[in-house]
């Protein structure tokens, strides 16, 4: 599944708030097709990383190329267009919309007719019933289709985060990014979810970029791991390597997730 150039390569980016640095000097790349996670205790810049490569952050210092282009030029309302997709920590649905239409809102992402448009009746029938139609397939591959027609509010969280992974492929990404998506779910929906990941990588031709507390699925997941604290990457490799990296393990006991840092 790989190729000679990573598909997403990030060389020495450097992010400073003020004063503070949340990420320093961090560099790493992702293959083609690979299920890449990002760990690291609470505060380590992963949520940041995850911002400068959906270009909502402008990093300090550093360069990103994506598929051979340099992502720092892209504006942030053109980065599904480049083939990115993500997900976010905190939800981001529209609670107006109903389950069904707020997938649609991923995929009007890629169309010449654009959501505002869809919304007014300004475009093509034809194409808007073919993004219905494809937005309806999704949620049954998420096991989703029985709440397409309700309102997303009020539905479960852990729904709700399928939901959003449903909206983010409705863009057709080459490049998928997760903000811990099993977050609110039970351990059997944790469990259904890595499998689920697996099997849309290789339905949708994905490469993921995955940040997860739950270690466990990482792990299982994972071709690669990259491990960052305050910033700086300390580890990077396979996972069998990385859990027993003594700078891991270090980062995780000397600073427990519960402790609140910056990133």
């Amino acid at each position: 599944m790989t190729d000679s150039m990573p598909l997403l390569s990030v060389d020495g980016v450097s992010v400073t708030f003020g004063g503070i640095v949340a990420l320093d000097g961090l560099t790493f790349g992702v293959e083609r097709g690979q299920i890449a996670g990002l760990i690291g205790p609470n505060g380590a810049g992963k949520t940041t990383l995850f911002n400068v490569i959906s270009r909502l952050y402008e990093p300090t210092s550093g360069n990103i190329t994506f598929d051979g282009h340099d992502l720092l030029t892209v504006p942030a309302h053109r980065i599904a267009k480049v083939g990115i997709a993500r997900t976010f920590q905190n939800l981001a649905l529209w609670p107006g919309l109903n389950v069904l239409e707020n997938v649609m809102v991923g995929a009007h992402s890629r169309t010449r007719m654009g959501f505002v448009r869809s919304t007014l009746r300004l475009g093509s029938r034809k194409e808007e019933r073919s993004l219905r139609d494809e937005s309806y397939q999704l949620l049954h591959e998420l096991d989703l289709g029985e709440h397409a027609f309700r309102p997303a509010a009020g539905l479960p969280f852990g729904t709700l985060k399928r939901i959003e992974i449903a909206r983010a492929l409705a863009a057709r990404p080459k490049f998928l990014i997760l903000d811990e998506p099993a977050s609110g779910l039970t351990h059997s929906e944790v469990a259904e979810l890595a499998e689920q990941i697996r099997l849309l990588r290789v339905r949708y031709n994905l490469t993921v970029l995955l940040v997860e507390h739950h270690m466990a699925m990482v792990m299982s997941i994972s071709d690669k791991v990259v491990v960052l604290d305050f910033g700086k990457k300390i580890a990077d490799g396979r996972p069998p390597i990385v859990q027993n990296d003594p700078a891991v393990i270090e980062a995780y006991l000397g600073a427990p997730e519960t402790e609140t840092r910056r990133g």
